[in-house]
């Protein structure tokens, strides 16, 4: 029997959160704790955080639930069978390498991934699953699916933007989200994103290239998540939109997932396989 075998099992997984004392990670708490196929087995912060050592559920101005916050990543994350992680790229890194160790899931909802931090998380799941998207909402996994179509449907004479606005302390730009929704457009029209992205614009910059995929980023207020995918042609437009209004669509999407991976094997997944889009 493999390790990862040994791993799962019938039981209830213990979910460790990440980032714990953010926004994000008090959804996830909050939602675990509530969901009767999952339970809490951990809460993680940065070292030294002021949340170290008090109970999780007192720390978020509640009752205690019997869960200590701790920053040591290494104790916490070897007794979970799966993580769930919306922190930041470095701190998503090292928690890999720690849950890839343990045989345990990794769900990252983590943005602003370079690629020497992307080929980091691939080399990771050849020893257990790692579940990634840069968004974890369903509504959002079929907006992507339906951008490719229409990208496919329709000729390069369809200009293609993408406009995204989120909360004021949003700190990467374009979305995680955006990116997708421009991977599958050009995934439409038989190209790489990189071939066809046209960042923010500014100044003279001359006629649009045909099939270029434009971007803008609105940052401002409490926006939770919008995203419109515009195709301008000829004397009409196709608008694609998706509005969030609550980030408890990522979370349920991001503990959805969790529970969906505690069957698979080592690799790469994302939410169209969680939700049999695939």
């Amino acid at each position: 029997m493999s390790d990862f075998e040994m791993t799962a099992t019938t039981e209830v997984p213990g979910i460790v959160v990440t980032g714990v004392s953010g926004r994000m990670g008090q959804m996830l708490v909050r939602l675990v704790l509530e969901n009767p196929e999952t339970r809490l087995v951990g809460a993680l912060v940065r070292e030294g955080h002021d949340w170290v050592g008090r109970d999780v559920g007192e720390a978020m101005g509640g009752a205690p639930v019997g869960v200590i916050v701790s920053d040591d990543a290494v104790s916490v994350i070897a007794k979970a069978q799966a993580v769930i992680d919306f922190t930041t790229p470095n701190a998503t890194v090292a928690y890999a390498e720690l849950t890839a160790q343990a045989r345990a899931v990794h769900v990252i909802g983590t943005t602003g991934l370079d690629q020497a931090q992307l080929d980091y998380l691939n080399a990771a799941a050849r020893h257990a699953p790692i579940i990634r998207a840069g968004n974890m909402s369903l509504g959002v996994n079929l907006l992507v699916g339906l951008t490719r179509k229409v990208a496919a449907a329709l000729g390069e004479d369809w200009d293609i933007e993408i406009v995204e606005a989120h909360h004021r302390h949003k700190v990467d730009a374009p979305s995680g989200t955006a990116l997708m929704l421009g991977e599958a457009a050009a995934e439409g029209r038989g190209k790489a994103l990189a071939d066809l992205r046209v960042p923010g614009r500014e100044g003279i910059t001359g006629a649009r290239e045909a099939g270029s995929i434009g971007f803008a980023a609105i940052r401002g207020g409490d926006v939770v998540g919008e995203h419109d995918v515009i195709f301008a042609g000829a004397g009409e437009r196709v608008v694609l939109r998706h509005l969030a209004t609550d980030r408890a669509i990522f979370a349920r999407g991001a503990i959805r997932a969790a529970i969906w991976g505690q069957d698979k094997g080592p690799g790469e997944y994302d939410m169209d396989d969680v939700l049999g889009l695939n």
